[in-house]
């Protein structure tokens, strides 16, 4: 009797937590399926009012969140575990838990401190550790970039936070800069008129932000100058690239010349009478040198 008593009672044990078990699984399966719903949703309705895309995702993914914690708690409460009982637990281990996921908190964190502070948006383009790229994401505990070459970087928001960030694209104008060379022959003046003319041609720029041309130094082989011109951030390449077309064009026109980085060397008159001696023996090229001409070659 005692056997066949133990056997009902581990069948009944069984049979109870089992259904329980299958039913909390399908519970936070449901749950899971709701607050994805609840995120896609919330998502959407952010989309049509024009709200912030990155507010839109840190509210969407915390209302997803706190749906997938109201479901864990409430299958606790099917084992008869009573949720309120974790909070002497929950207290007396939050230093322990504090240490070991300090990483992780101070993520979150940085996370929130991005979204009060705002240094840049979804969609912005920035330079952040190292890294530039399109602001694809902030997560609560890291922020998604998107580089020129497609490729996906994931930075942790306490890296992210803690170091310089350069905005590329919060400004409505930005200034592109073009360095160019030109022949210590040419007149000064002459060149800066030549190089403005260039300026004013460029497509692209903005007409209200007048371009300047910038005498910077003089260089080894060239007399050094800057093209500075204003654009839309989204189209500073291309502007890049035409500043850099009319210049050549406009000094080509005006016979200015681009120099080739040259080098005088200077050779001692012993060295040059030495090798000019080895050229004659055939032990070297000729030279297209002579002695006559002391110290240079």
């Amino acid at each position: 009797m005692d056997s066949l008593n133990l056997g009902s009672g581990t069948m009944e044990l069984i049979t109870t937590y089992g259904v329980r078990v299958v039913g909390v699984l399908a519970a936070l399966f449901v749950a899971w399926v709701v607050a994805g719903w609840v995120r896609r949703l919330m998502m959407r309705g952010f989309q049509k009012s024009n709200f912030d895309p990155t507010l839109s995702k840190f509210f969407s993914n915390m209302a997803r969140y706190a749906l997938l914690t109201f479901a864990v708690l409430g299958c606790l409460g099917v084992f008869g575990i009573e949720t309120s009982s974790f909070a002497a637990v929950i207290a007396a281990a939050g230093l322990a838990i504090g240490l070991a996921f300090q990483g992780t908190l101070s993520n979150f964190s940085a996370g929130v401190m991005l979204l009060i502070f705002r240094p840049f948006k979804v969609g912005e383009v920035v330079n952040v550790s190292g890294v530039t790229g399109s602001v694809e994401e902030i997560d609560l505990f890291t922020t998604e970039l998107k580089t020129p070459d497609a490729k996906r970087i994931i930075l942790p928001n306490s890296s992210v936070f803690g170091a310089t960030i350069t905005n590329f694209t919060h400004h409505e104008h930005r200034r592109v800069d073009v360095a160019v060379g030109t022949d210590y022959g040419a007149d000064i003046d002459e060149t800066r008129k030549i190089l403005e003319m260039a300026a004013r041609k460029v497509p692209g720029t903005t007409p209200e932000l007048e371009p300047q041309v910038f005498l910077s130094s003089l260089g080894a082989s060239s007399v050094d100058w800057q093209l500075r011109v204003w654009c839309k951030p989204e189209d500073y390449w291309t502007v890049w690239e035409a500043t850099v077309r009319e210049a050549k064009i406009a000094l080509d026109g005006a016979s200015i010349g681009i120099p080739f980085p040259q080098m005088d060397l200077h050779l001692d008159s012993a060295v040059v009478d030495a090798l000019g001696a080895r050229a004659t023996k055939g032990q070297l090229p000729a030279l297209g040198v002579t002695s006559s001409t002391p110290g240079i070659a």
